[in-house]
């Protein structure tokens, strides 16, 4: 059994250039809590071999995603939670004054930065 509290610090910076505190975990899941900062714009990835839950707990942003010929825009607000399905491309970003802080699950628990792979931006950013 675990009981985890949302650590102070940065755990991790994300391969996507978000903010990464580690929460709870087992063999078959992950959890982060993940802070994208104001007027902030993720790199777009995919993943190789896990699919994830997120929920917005704070701020306001728009994730897009890309699947098998299907492409759509989100708002990301508090009470929204999405998935990003194995192999989506993604990429996120705050369009508010605070931080965008929301909640990721992680099947089967993230394996390392490998895990994500680099692609074309849907909008653009600083690191593309």
């Amino acid at each position: 059994m675990q009981t985890t509290k949302l650590p102070e610090d940065v755990s991790a910076v994300a391969p996507d250039g978000s903010e990464i505190r580690f929460l709870a975990g087992n063999e078959r899941a992950s959890t982060v809590h993940c802070t994208l900062p104001a007027g902030g714009v993720s790199l777009a990835v995919r993943h190789l071999t896990v699919e994830e839950i997120w929920y917005c707990l704070e701020g306001r942003g728009e994730v897009w995603r890309r699947l098998e010929g299907r492409e759509e825009v989100t708002a990301f607000e508090p009470g929204v939670s999405l998935d990003i399905p194995l192999g989506a491309h993604f990429q996120f970003r705050n369009d508010g004054d605070a931080p965008l802080r929301f909640l990721i699950a992680t099947m089967p628990p993230w394996p390392g930065a490998d895990e994500a792979v680099r692609v074309e931006d849907h909008w653009p950013t600083a690191g593309g």
